[in-house]
């Protein structure tokens, strides 16, 4: 299972950035998949979002209404749409599934500024 995170980069604080995770080597399709942060300075990683197979989501409490997740089954890919950032947003963003073992992306990196 390969999964390739895309879309990070640097923002202003609200703006917006569309992060992407294309992933090959399972059954997508049959898979939940997860958004996860970790921040700098040694903080744990945080789940930041999930999406089943049958597209019911959930967010962590500091990003509900701010980020969105979605998935695209026809292209192997999972969203996380992300608007009104914050400073305390600035992480490297992972992709993450489980198929007997959990799988990570290599990690993109969101910087927002104040």
């Amino acid at each position: 299972v390969q999964l390739v995170e895309s879309g990070g980069g640097l923002v202003q604080a609200g703006g917006s950035l569309r992060l992407s995770c294309a992933a090959s080597g399972t059954d997508f399709s049959g898979n939940l998949m997860r958004w996860y942060r970790q921040a700098p300075a040694g903080k744990q990683r945080e789940l930041v979002a999930s999406i089943s197979t049958s597209n019911n989501t959930g967010y962590a409490d500091s990003v509900k209404g701010r980020f969105t997740i979605s998935r695209d089954n026809a292209k192997n890919t999972v969203y996380l749409q992300m608007n009104s950032l914050k400073p305390e947003d600035t992480a490297t963003y992972y992709c993450n599934t489980w198929s007997g073992i959990h799988y990570w992306g290599q990690g993109t990196q969101v910087t927002v500024s104040s």
